[in-house]
């Protein structure tokens, strides 16, 4: 997410680790294109020859065109972006489902919430099956099985049934353990940096996306249409996907090549899930399963960083529902509400296009020496934008007044700044991450992408009671002063930020993950050095 890397280790689905750069921390032949003779795969007692991701490196992934790297990227950025607008769209369908089944619009809400803290944990539990089956087949059947949740959602005889639907629609939400997995799949870990951006970008734009649309089918159509929406996005990124993108994961291509040898005479050639004798044990899936929260629980970076990503992104779902009666005093219909999200998908961009020339800087470095860039390096940027989150809260907060005032395109240049931040915070974390913890990177963003979801998920239910109940009914400032305790907790969780800057090199040198990197890096370069 530049420099050549080491030679290829074992994939780590072997070792019972998961997705994103566990695929790639451990980056394949740095001799890319080179005509050095490979060594022949590894004979076994039976006569069995293993056939290795270095054998075929620019059969894999990792070989593809750049174009046709982006052009499958581009439909992982849709896939994204369904699911995201799946969990965010539904707040446009809370009047009409108050009015449709006589409910409050607390209980109400409650689809929103089960579907983001259902989606928090389907993430994870579908990480092992897309390292051991391919990233294809699992993203296939998580979009599938999400498309039918929506049949019974838009055909519902009372909420019960939507709420049920909602949780295994979450559920069944692959989300970013397979579209990291498929950047780590085809970049290096020191390539990987614009096509996680582009992902990341994905993942917060789904989520302000969903208003926007939900506003014209709250105003026009009825409430069936939500799902029914839901449902035609899901369908069309499924047809593409499977119409576009080709599987992605090496060991699987691996697989799938040494059976072509096979039929082409070389009958004692198998790839490396063919040789095993158990493909995945429930042993090894536990501990895939399990990974995730012990590294969130354990180890200080991973839990702070996640827990500012996963405010970030909780005020952004806490936005869906106090937006309505911050822009009514400006008169602002349904309509205009959904439109006041643009400048909170303005910001998205902003922020995505700031990252380019901090990427391209980094990979200048990594051209002169590979190692000269401590994981700290990725923190950089944030410690300018992250400061945005607060500043925009504060303007955010105190330009809910209303009119005569204040303008209401005050509100939205601070919610843009909000954006900014957000984005940089859900990037840069994910980033250094992926830098700190190597072949545990994907559990420690798997710890991130659990926070955010789980505490937007939260979000839905008390951003109105909040909003609605702070400081007693008939309060003057009741909707400043909500914002502005938010803006007093984002300065205390962006705190750990700096001093994981200043700081972290002496915090990782006490976690056996990062140690593990560390070890690595040594031998990689040792390796490198043998080459030259």
């Amino acid at each position: 997410m530049a420099g050549p890397s080491p030679p290829r280790q074992k994939p780590l689905a072997d070792q019972g680790e998961k997705h994103a750069s566990e695929d790639s921390s451990s980056g394949p032949m740095s001799g890319q294109g080179s005509t050095e003779e490979k060594p022949p795969g590894s004979q076994r007692a039976d006569g069995k020859i293993e056939l290795t991701e270095e054998e075929c490196y620019d059969q894999l992934g990792f070989g593809f065109s750049t174009f046709k790297k982006w052009k499958i990227l581009s439909v992982i950025f849709a896939v994204q972006v369904s699911m995201n607008f799946n969990a965010s769209v539904y707040a446009n369908n809370i009047i009409p489902l108050t009015e449709a089944f006589t409910i409050s619009g607390q209980a109400a809400r409650v689809g929103q919430m089960i579907f983001l803290v259902a989606y928090a944990f389907g993430s994870e539990l579908w990480a092992p099956w897309s390292e051991e089956f391919g990233r294809w087949p699992v993203l296939q059947i998580s979009l599938f099985l999400v498309n039918i949740w929506q049949i019974p959602c838009a055909v519902a005889p009372n909420f019960g049934t939507i709420v049920v639907a909602r949780f295994l629609g979450g559920l069944s939400s692959a989300g970013g353990s397979v579209t990291l997995g498929m950047v780590a799949d085809m970049w290096e870990a020191d390539d990987q940096q614009y096509a996680v951006a582009f992902i990341v970008l994905s993942s917060v734009g789904g989520s302000v996306v969903g208003p926007i649309v939900g506003a014209f089918q709250q105003r026009y159509l009825s409430w069936q249409w939500n799902f029914w929406i839901q449902l035609i996005f899901g369908v069309a990124v499924q047809v593409v996907h499977a119409c576009i993108v080709p599987e992605t994961r090496s060991s699987v291509m691996v697989d799938r090549i040494a059976k072509k040898k096979r039929k082409a005479g070389e009958t004692n050639i198998y790839g490396p899930n063919e040789i095993k004798e158990n493909r995945l044990s429930w042993k090894e899936i536990s501990v895939i399963w399990y990974r995730p929260f012990q590294m969130f629980v354990k180890e200080p970076i991973v839990l702070w960083l996640s827990l500012l990503s996963g405010f970030s992104d909780a005020l952004i779902f806490t936005f869906l529902e106090s937006f309505q009666p911050v822009y009514k005093q400006w008169n602002f219909g349904t309509i205009a509400v959904g439109l006041a999200f643009i400048p909170i998908v303005i910001g998205y961009f902003l922020a995505w296009f700031s990252f380019f020339p901090v990427i391209n800087n980094h990979q200048k470095i990594r051209k002169r020496d590979p190692d000269a860039l401590q994981p700290e390096a990725r923190l950089w940027w944030l410690l300018y934008t992250a400061p945005l989150e607060t500043i925009g809260l504060f303007g955010f907060a105190w330009t809910s007044i209303g009119p005569p005032h204040v303008h209401w395109i005050a509100p939205m240049i601070f919610s843009c700044l909000i954006a900014i931040a957000n984005y940089c915070i859900y990037m840069a974390t994910i980033d250094y991450m992926i830098a700190s913890y190597g072949p545990y990177s994907a559990s420690a963003t798997g710890g991130n992408a659990l926070a955010r979801d789980f505490l937007a998920g939260i979000a839905a239910m008390y951003s109105v009671p909040m909003y609605q109940g702070f400081g007693g009914e008939g309060y003057k400032y009741h909707l400043e002063w909500p914002t502005t305790f938010l803006a007093i907790v984002a300065i205390l969780v962006t705190i750990p930020i700096y001093i994981f800057y200043w700081k972290g090199p002496e915090i990782r040198k006490k976690s056996r993950f990062a140690q593990t990197l560390a070890s690595d890096k040594q031998a990689s370069s040792s390796r490198r050095a043998s080459r030259v």
